[in-house]
């Protein structure tokens, strides 16, 4: 996101009402010292220089967003690249190599095509022989640029993006000029949400029109693949990439919602989108400029959606950088009048993050509670139709495929077969290094 989470604006907004007081009102500057994150920075010219390479299989340390296609899954690795993992035995999975990607947050594929952000730019990837990938296009200064995860103790110290890219942090000690009308300054990149990212997008295959030649991704995902377009977020923004010619992608329109958005997902032609105060419906009637067609709006919190049939399947999470509140919930939202979608019902959680949908298996990752699997053909009693409860885990964001369910949390990649439904079992576990 562009700016700083609000419960450090408050907390520093509290230290700054002393400063505001103790000068005159003839005054509009003093200076200030205070701790803060203060960015550590790579020239534009040395991060583009870097390769992307295939390399030998790393550990799982801080994962981020779950992509699945051709057999493989595909696991983010926060701001360094990707797990490749061999998934063709969910059972024996292998971890056969990691893709380099300096400031990688998100992914889709398309064909042997990856498309990743790098810091502000946007690869295409030929990962047709993984041991000789070769980057097909490069768009530069598409996307604002992103920051990794910092002290929340402390805030950000002002941000110079023309010394380049920020790739972390050191806390210090700083004084700078503050304007001490009340128009100061602090931050100024995109504060990417890491429970909205760690992973931002759901696909379903039955969606597309080729639908073997793009992958599934997790319902936090902000890429997407729709036919010959990709959909990405751009804080407030939603881009568009013409992907016809899918080793040269082309930027196309930009398409404003006046929301601060997180997730994306493409169902029966229209683009859902999770936002921190509703969710969003799109129309790809034209997938080269996505129309507004209804929203419905929540309190502020984390929204990742899923859709299945006639119902969207939407949780909300308090805390973090969402909002203040207390409510950790699943919403259940009809969208059979896809211009007047009504809430149906909602059911309290503990904490939840992503979620998937197979026919009406709703799985929801609920953070520290684990996963939890639930019957969903009866919609307004969800909540009384627990198929299993997986405890013990921290559970992020999930993919159920072809009655595989592929989970990925702090503790590590899950995979369960649900293909009886009165027998969940687990499969695999690749565990996170810690």
């Amino acid at each position: 996101m562009k700016n700083l989470e609000i419960k450090n604006i408050l907390k520093l907004t509290v230290i700054l009402s002393f400063v505001l007081f103790s000068y005159s009102c003839d005054k509009s500057t003093e200076k200030y010292t205070y701790i803060a994150n203060v960015p550590i920075y790579m020239s534009y010219d040395e991060f583009r220089s870097i390769p992307i390479t295939f390399e030998a299989p790393m550990p799982l340390e801080k994962t981020g967003k779950i992509y699945f296609k051709g057999g493989k899954v595909y696991i983010n690795e926060l701001f360094k690249g990707i797990h490749v993992i061999d998934n063709s035995n969910p059972s024996a999975p292998s971890n056969i190599g990691f893709i380099s990607i300096p400031g990688n947050v998100d992914i889709a594929i398309k064909g042997n095509i990856l498309y990743a952000d790098s810091y502000i730019d946007l690869l295409a990837l030929d990962i047709s022989t993984l041991s000789n990938i070769s980057i097909t296009k490069r768009l530069e200064d598409v996307f604002e640029p992103s920051l990794p995860p910092f002290d929340e103790t402390f805030p950000i110290a002002p941000l110079d993006h023309d010394n380049g890219v920020v790739t972390g942090w050191k806390i210090e000690k700083i004084t700078e000029k503050m304007d001490v009308t009340g128009n100061y300054y602090f931050g100024g990149g995109r504060l990417v949400m890491f429970d909205a990212f760690a992973g931002g997008t759901g696909e379903k295959t039955t969606t597309y029109f080729v639908p073997n030649a793009v992958g599934i991704a997790g319902s936090m995902a902000r890429f997407i693949i729709y036919t010959d377009y990709l959909y990405t977020i751009n804080d407030q923004d939603i881009h568009v990439f013409n992907i016809s010619n899918t080793p040269a992608p082309m930027m196309g329109a930009s398409v404003e919602t006046v929301r601060v958005i997180e997730t994306l997902f493409v169902y029966d032609g229209n683009l859902f989108v999770g936002s921190t105060t509703g969710m969003l419906i799109y129309s790809l009637g034209n997938p080269s400029n996505p129309s507004y067609l209804s929203a419905l709006d929540h309190f502020r919190s984390c929204d990742p959606v899923v859709v299945e049939g006639d119902y969207a399947y939407v949780t909300l999470r308090a805390g973090s950088g969402c909002n203040n509140n207390t409510s950790n919930q699943l919403d259940v939202v009809n969208i059979s009048n896809i211009t007047n979608p009504s809430l149906l019902k909602s059911f309290a959680l503990t904490g939840p993050y992503g979620l998937g949908i197979d026919n009406d298996v709703l799985f929801i990752c609920d953070g520290d509670d684990g996963l939890k699997v639930f019957d969903a053909t009866d919609k307004e009693n969800i909540d009384k139709n627990l198929i299993k409860h997986f405890p013990g885990i921290h559970a992020f964001d999930i993919i159920p495929f072809n009655d595989v369910a592929m989970m990925i949390g702090e503790d590590g990649l899950y995979q369960y077969s649900y293909s009886d439904l009165n027998n969940l079992e687990l499969l695999s576990v690749i565990p996170i290094v810690k």
